[in-house]
């Protein structure tokens, strides 16, 4: 598993928490640690998640990711 921090524009409240989340929490083999008003940190299985993955997902919740950051394998 690999951690992904997202940078996320147009959230404002905790409906826009939760609707990112939701979103998220749908794709195979992704496991969301942490999100915030303009944030999201999730690990992935990157043999099955690709980054785009986890944009549309955000963009099917309303909202667009500025910023990508990976980080180390778990």
């Amino acid at each position: 598993m690999k951690t992904t921090e997202l940078k996320i524009e147009g959230m404002s409240c905790g409906h826009c928490v939760m609707a990112v989340k939701k979103e998220l929490s749908k794709l195979n083999g992704v496991e969301v640690d942490d999100v915030q008003i303009g944030s999201a940190r999730v690990r992935r299985d990157e043999n099955k998640v690709w980054v785009q993955e986890l944009n549309r997902a955000v963009e099917r919740a309303g909202y667009r990711v500025i910023s990508v950051q990976e980080g180390r394998e778990n």
